[in-house]
């Protein structure tokens, strides 16, 4: 990374000529883009930014950097509790590829961690009724009917989301030319099962433990926006509950931290709506479904050799474990 380049960028970018970089470094976390912290000396301050960009070999489904960018600052704007979007770099030959700066958010963010260390997050079913209500505000962000100019990219919404996410997945796995029957089992399962959707809104598509921070009092931000878009809201609700996502503690049915009655409380408290648990169930099962399919494309990245990493290797490894427990949930004993 060209330091220089990057200090004149953000020099004329934030207004402050006598900036200078103090250091930049790799930042743990993100498993489809890389992140690295950037401090900066601002006058007598120091400030420091996260930049965010296209890891040497991402999958499909994520959006550009740009797009990812377009959605934080609308998030932003409405109040929802993520990292400050700073600046966006169209130009590559800044650092050889676009980025977003982002203020950078104190607090810790590894999945594992924040299950199993009872000094993070503050009361932990508040922790999850906070959650919920985040997760309303952002399906509360956009109005697909008065969309600004900026986000013309979300098009409109799918009048059926649950069958569109489902061509997605599809389409995911034709694009690695992977076969694996137990997937398409759930797939087939998921599409002649599909609820409609009456109210499409803005869907975050990766809320999870994980994907957010937090501090010894609570959450601090939700991150990684890189799947957001049109869907069913109840998408969220079930990806966030999904067993796969609870890293080791079952009976926290909430992403692994509380109680499913506080994150259905803090969600219905913000919303209005009352959570219909039918629906999150349907979507806990696609969740599986699409966290397995992501799985595969991860384990492919570093199957291709542009991006050898253990971490990838890994998540492919984790499909047969969810594939028994997509064969589990739609086996005719679960489901009437």
């Amino acid at each position: 990374m060209d330091q220089d380049r990057l200090r004149i960028w953000l020099a004329g970018t934030l207004g402050c000529p006598d900036l200078a970089i103090a250091d930049t470094r790799p930042l743990g976390g993100g498993s489809i883009q890389e992140n690295r912290l950037v401090s900066c000396w601002v006058g007598d301050d120091v400030r420091a930014f996260v930049l965010r960009m296209d890891a040497a070999a991402t999958i499909a489904s994520s959006r550009t950097r740009a797009e990812e960018f377009r959605i934080l600052e609308a998030v932003w704007n409405a109040g929802v509790r993520v990292p400050e979007p700073v600046a966006f770099c169209e130009d590559p030959e800044v650092i050889g590829a676009p980025f977003a700066v982002m203020g950078l958010v104190e607090g810790v963010g590894l999945g594992p961690r924040i299950a199993k260390d009872p000094s993070l997050g503050g009361d932990r079913e508040q922790l999850a009724e906070t959650l919920g209500r985040e997760l309303a505000k952002i399906h509360a962000t956009l109005d697909p009917r008065a969309l600004p100019g900026g986000l013309a990219f979300l098009g409109a919404p799918e009048p059926d989301p649950a069958r569109a996410e489902i061509a997605r997945l599809r389409a995911s796995l034709d694009g690695i030319g992977v076969r694996r029957p137990a997937i398409e089992w759930g797939l087939r399962w998921g599409e002649v099962r599909a609820p409609a959707c009456p109210a499409p809104t803005l869907v975050h598509r990766d809320f999870r433990t994980g994907n957010y921070m937090v501090d010894g009092s609570g959450l601090t931000a939700v991150l990684d926006w890189e799947f957001a878009g049109w869907g069913d809201p109840d998408q969220d609700l079930g990806w966030f509950c999904a067993a796969c996502w609870r890293f080791g503690r079952p009976e926290r049915e909430a992403g692994g931290v509380g109680s499913r009655a506080a994150f259905y409380r803090g969600y219905t408290s913000e919303s209005g709506r009352t959570v219909d648990p039918a629906r999150v169930a349907y979507w806990e099962v696609m969740a599986h479904v699409r966290w397995a399919v992501i799985a595969l494309e991860q384990g492919a990245r570093h199957v291709s050799g542009r991006e050898f990493s253990l971490e990838l290797a890994l998540s492919g490894r984790m499909v047969p474990d969810l594939e028994r427990a997509i064969l589990r949930a739609t086996a005719p004993a679960a489901w009437s």
